[in-house]
């Protein structure tokens, strides 16, 4: 096989992209083998490119053409930053049209899976297999609580110099923490052409956003038709695990997983036995 062919399957080594659309500038970064249909990653809250666990997707990016991109006004991304979810989707929508695609698989997180639901709603033949961890439903019960829990997660993680990651996402437990450390440290294995963390103003109206999402009347998840891979930890303080139960009962056939003693990054805790199973759920 020679160079020009080489596939890069490592998250940590993927090229930084841009395309240009509605005004602004987004930044992505792709992997994976090309051709078919990619799967593109919605990321969660203040969350920019360097935040997905390189271990959930480079396993995926084995064999599937991988897209992860910044939301407008995040990261390398040009642009304001929507203060509504459905705004987020609309832009989702425009950066996937921008790349030519029609038709895409979703992997998303926390808000990610929020913006993925939106998008649905309002584009229903766009995504062919969704993938919804650590999120809910809009008008969810309890979502707009997540305001006062991150910011006691900040205050908490200033205090002991941590990254509020470790506090938002795992249980602070023995084994809670030892997995918060790792996944942060795994965070840090790109080591080139690293994304500019979201500011402070975009971290609020995001925020925002998310609040007036959960206080929003419900969306109809009884019109999606694709197959749905939903997962979460057992004790996730951000999203409420129940409001993944609730997702499973609105989305005819969804398969939901559960992981114990985790928590909103439970995906991330237990990524040995979760990436797995989404790249079989994700395999064409």
């Amino acid at each position: 096989m020679s160079t020009s062919d080489h596939v890069i399957t490592s998250y940590a080594q993927a090229p930084a992209r841009t395309v240009h659309a509605g005004g602004v500038t987004y930044a992505y970064r792709e992997l994976g083998p090309k051709g078919g249909i990619p799967v593109v990653f919605f990321v969660h809250l203040a969350a920019t490119l360097d935040n997905w666990d390189p271990r959930i997707v480079d396993p995926i990016a084995r064999n599937r053409h991988v897209i992860a991109f910044d939301q407008r006004g995040v990261g390398a991304s040009t642009g304001k930053v929507p203060d509504t979810i459905e705004e987020a989707a609309d832009h989702a929508y425009e950066f996937i049209a921008a790349l030519g695609f029609e038709k895409i698989d979703v992997f998303s997180f926390s808000m990610g899976g929020m913006i993925a639901q939106d998008l649905i709603v309002k584009h229903p033949d766009l995504v062919r297999k969704l993938v919804l961890t650590g999120t809910g439903p809009r008008g969810g019960k309890d979502i707009d609580k997540v305001v006062g829990v991150t910011y006691w997660d900040i205050l908490r993680a200033t205090l002991t110099r941590s990254d509020p990651k470790e506090f938002l996402f795992f249980d602070r437990n023995a084994v809670g923490k030892s997995a918060a450390k790792a996944f942060v440290k795994r965070l840090g294995e790109r080591t080139v052409d690293r994304d500019q963390p979201i500011g402070i103003k975009a971290f609020r109206t995001q925020l925002k956003a998310i609040q007036k999402y959960g206080r929003s009347a419900p969306s109809d998840l009884s019109t999606f038709t694709q197959p749905t891979l939903i997962a979460n930890g057992d004790h996730d303080r951000m999203v409420p695990s129940v409001l993944s139960e609730d997702l499973h009962s609105r989305i005819k056939g969804s398969e939901l997983i559960i992981y114990p003693n985790s928590g909103h990054g439970g995906i991330f805790q237990y990524h040995e036995q979760f990436a797995p199973v989404a790249a079989a759920f994700l395999a064409d």
